[in-house]
């Protein structure tokens, strides 16, 4: 029997965040915000197991993001939270647990402070949630409002209001019953659904920085409070290819029709060896020849995909996160202007951040040196990347030590 099992949801899709992945997955300080979030409950030492609840599509995503930690085995949730849970839960059932915590997958920042309050008032309670006192005074908007400015129709009592926050604690087989009773509702809490099951929920002093990352403000709250620790190092890289035989190029990670093709061990993609080269220069490791050696035969061909995504994988394995990435091609021919939006997009995608943080220009040497004779293309690259101070073992806030 497992004393407690923390359940943590995410399934959702987050769009308020914007597009790409879904905002657990984005990374924070070179750590999927999910890593974030369920590393603190799988490091407690009352919190028996950890399950985590995913969408159906994002198996490959949970998978990069904590494949490697010691977690039950993911569950797929439904189209609402409360669905999700309830299905979180049936899957526990086996597990024979007495209690249980249900977290955000979106609140990255738990500290230890706070999961013994909610675990300790669990002692005498049905279900605990950590809450903060609303403090600033609560306008209420008229109904018609739908732009700002927004019209004031009232001021609400602030007084007894509190701010809900995750996880939160139940008894196993009380939850369970509650989330059955309420299957097909859309309460949006794990609190309401024990509330209207008739269960008794206190509330313990939550954490003002347990925040839930929803907004990009929200996602740039984050990142300031994992900032006093971390360094930004910027690197560069450079590569050319010479034209052969051929009816098309790979560039950026995109195929470019063109006269000819590039001639090379792999399939010659000068941007993304660039880039390659410009990530592994910001931890130091080396370059696109020392990890993909050409005189080794598996190389041959392969796509250059897979050495942008190594050298992404080796800067978040330093707790790396990438600012922002740049390539210049440098040619003649082929035109890539009608291409280059393509490339943003696929160059964000194998590094697993938002397009708007990927340049791609081109430009040409106005008919002069070897590109400008048209016999080849080159590709400068420039990448910055956020990582843990020397002094420190993480991205963290040194005053929150005990995350």
């Amino acid at each position: 029997m497992v004393e407690c099992v923390a359940l943590v949801v995410a399934a959702g899709r987050g769009s308020r965040l914007g597009p790409g992945q879904p905002k657990q997955y984005r990374l924070l300080a070179g750590q999927a915000i999910l890593r974030r979030a369920v590393t603190p409950l799988l490091a407690h030492p009352r919190i028996g197991a950890v399950r985590v609840v995913i969408h159906a599509d994002d198996a490959q995503a949970y998978q990069a993001a904590v494949g490697d930690l010691p977690l039950l085995a993911p569950v797929t949730g439904g189209a609402t939270r409360q669905e999700s849970v309830l299905r979180g839960l049936e899957s526990l059932a086996d597990t024979q647990t007495a209690r249980v915590l249900v977290h955000d997958a979106a609140r990255p920042f738990v500290a230890v402070e706070m999961l013994d309050r909610v675990l300790d008032a669990l002692d005498d309670s049905d279900g605990v949630i950590p809450a903060l006192p609303v403090v600033d005074t609560l306008k209420r908007a008229r109904k018609d409002a739908d732009a700002a400015p927004v019209v004031i129709a009232g001021t609400q009592e602030r007084t007894g209001l509190w701010r809900a926050q995750t996880p939160q604690g139940f008894r196993f087989p009380a939850l369970l019953a509650a989330h059955r009773t309420a299957a097909g509702s859309a309460l949006t809490d794990d609190a309401a659904v024990g509330e209207a099951a008739g269960l008794r929920v206190v509330m313990v002093l939550g954490d003002e920085d347990n925040l839930k990352v929803t907004t990009e403000e929200d996602l740039r709250r984050a990142e300031r409070l994992l900032a006093p620790r971390c360094e930004t190092r910027t690197a560069s890289g450079f590569d050319v290819h010479r034209f052969c035989d051929g009816d098309g190029v790979m560039l950026c990670g995109i195929s470019v029709p063109h006269d000819h093709g590039l001639l090379g061990h792999s399939d010659a993609d000068v941007g993304l060896h660039a880039l390659t080269d410009a990530l592994l220069g910001t931890i130091g490791a080396g370059d696109i020849g020392s990890h993909f050696p050409p005189s080794e035969a598996r190389w041959r061909g392969a796509p250059s995909d897979v050495f942008l995504r190594h050298a992404g994988a080796l800067v978040a394995a330093e707790g790396g996160r990438i600012v922002n990435v740049d390539v210049t091609l440098i040619c003649e021919r082929p035109k890539v202007g009608h291409f280059r939006e393509a490339m943003r997009q696929r160059i964000a995608e194998l590094l697993g951040i938002a397009v708007h943080r990927v340049s791609v220009k081109a430009t040409t040497t106005e008919e002069l040196g070897f590109t400008g004779r048209r016999e080849g293309i080159a590709a400068q690259a420039t990448a910055s990347v956020e990582l843990p101070a020397p002094a420190a073992t993480d991205c963290v806030n040194p005053a929150r030590s005990s995350r």
